[in-house]
């Protein structure tokens, strides 16, 4: 038996594989949100980091400067809680200790003019967080009682939001 072969149909068929691998290779390498995070003060001032976890479970969270060089990401506090966080809402002070997180970064001093962003991980990669981003100088406009975060649309599209505790509570999953 004589096989036919196509150089054309080969080099179509190499390409579209090829193609496909590519596509494999660069996407799906991402951790599943279940949890939206936040931040607040409170009423003598101290940075509140809030995590609402909408189903599983959160180990902790990293404060970092963001940039578009990996390398250049800059870690300027960390924090793991005690236990888990399962669903529902934790708080917790960025500056100083709090009860039921350990500081395994305290946290540096904020500087003027440089992006944060605050995010939530599990020691096992399973889940995170959605991250929210901040500057100094949308700490200063924050009251007691509400809450900065990334809202994320029907659409998919992101945008900062300051909103009551209670609105971030029953909100925050919707879209998540």
């Amino acid at each position: 038996m004589r096989w036919n072969f196509s150089w054309p149909v080969f080099r179509r068929f190499g390409s579209a594989f090829a193609i496909g691998v590519a596509l494999a290779a660069t996407s799906g390498c991402t951790v599943p949100v279940d949890a939206v995070a936040g931040i607040s003060v409170t009423d003598d001032g101290h940075l509140l980091g809030i995590m609402m976890v909408c189903g599983h479970h959160i180990d902790g969270a990293t404060l970092y400067v963001d940039s578009s060089d990996a390398d250049k990401e800059v870690t300027v506090g960390s924090w793991t809680a005690d236990r888990s966080l399962t669903a529902g809402l934790a708080t917790w002070t960025l500056d100083s200790p709090s009860a039921g997180w350990t500081a395994t970064r305290p946290l540096e001093p904020l500087t003027a003019k440089t992006t944060y962003d605050l995010y939530g991980w599990t020691e096992d990669n399973s889940w995170s967080s959605g991250n929210v981003s901040f500057t100094v100088t949308d700490r200063d406009r924050l009251t007691p009682g509400t809450v900065r975060y990334d809202d994320v649309s029907d659409n998919g599209d992101e945008s900062a939001v300051t909103v009551p505790v209670a609105e971030f509570k029953a909100k925050a999953c919707e879209n998540n």
